[in-house]
């Protein structure tokens, strides 16, 4: 048999590396210190998990992968990395799987990991922990292609006998896996939108769109994974604020089962390794009914937000 296609091998590792950034993250937690610094204020943090699973997740796929573009949120020093944080594993089942064709022939320096090491910084500092994810996105000409999502904290509250955690992952063209997809509700309307970073302008945009019910939680990861467990149909943010890194993987799994995510405007994200980081024209997802909400975004939301 051939030996797998790059774009594999790349997903592979990651989602290996993805379940040691977990065990990080719970490591960490266990020991009560969590090293909190603030970065621009009290919304915006960074813990101990955060800058120990962005050294394991950067330095494990560059040794792998060297001519890989990786880009992490947090700026750190690029001291050595302890080898006990380097992760060389691989999940083989996803290598048993097929590359698409359109993606076999990509080289390393044609991919751009984007890493969030710890999605949901805020509510992992409250001990809001089942919104906590570890998200790295692999994206090829611009586009989000693969991603892995990890949630260290999956089942937490589910009794001693459960297993801790869960890893899902995604390639276009292929599908998304570790969950059961699941739609929401028929004719129901449930948004899904920020818990810790509201605005007058988030609100209104949501009122406009007369949903039945509004479910607020912590990152990005976390709220698409809601789309695509039936829990919510939309997830609607209209607000600058969230940045490449939070919606690269998020967005590969939700495009993998045939789901849509944009800003306000309707324009996709690009990631490509020049691109800006913020997304700062909000962020609108679904799994399905994406028209419905795209149309009654209201002209003063999509006027407030310059992408």
């Amino acid at each position: 048999m051939a030996s797998p296609a790059l774009l594999m091998r790349v997903v592979a590792s990651a989602y290996s590396v993805a379940e040691k950034a977990a065990t990080i993250v719970r490591n960490v937690m266990a020991t009560g210190d969590l090293g909190i610094v603030e970065k621009t204020g009290a919304n915006d943090l960074q813990t101990k998990a955060d800058r120990l699973v962005q050294m394991s997740i950067c330095a494990s796929l560059a040794r792998k992968f060297p001519k890989v573009t990786i880009i992490g949120e947090e700026e750190l020093p690029s001291d050595e990395v302890s080898e006990e944080l380097i992760e060389d594993g691989h999940c083989e089942e996803i290598l048993k799987k097929a590359c698409p064709a359109q993606y076999s022939g990509i080289k390393e320096e044609e991919l751009v990991i984007w890493v969030d090491p710890l999605d949901g910084t805020k509510e992992y500092t409250e001990g809001l922990l089942d919104h906590v994810t570890v998200l790295i996105g692999i994206a090829y000409g611009g586009k989000a292609i693969a991603g892995v999502i990890n949630q260290p904290y999956y089942n937490y509250e589910a009794g001693t006998n459960a297993v801790l955690g869960r890893t899902i992952w995604g390639v276009l063209g292929l599908g998304a896996f570790g969950f059961q997809l699941t739609e929401a509700p028929a004719g129901k309307h449930i948004i899904v939108t920020t818990r810790s970073h509201s605005s007058t302008l988030v609100n209104d945009c949501i009122s406009a769109l007369n949903p039945d019910s509004v479910i607020r939680v912590g990152g990005a990861g976390n709220k698409i994974i809601q789309l695509i467990e039936g829990k919510a149909s939309a997830y609607v943010f209209a607000s600058p604020g969230c940045k490449k890194w939070d919606t690269c993987a998020p967005e590969a799994i939700l495009h993998a089962v045939g789901g849509k995510i944009t800003d306000m405007h309707g324009n996709s994200f690009q990631y490509n390794k020049e691109v800006k980081h913020m997304n700062s024209a909000g962020v609108l997802a679904t799994l399905r009914n994406y028209d419905y909400y795209a149309s009654r975004i209201p002209n003063t939301v999509k006027q407030s937000l310059v992408p």
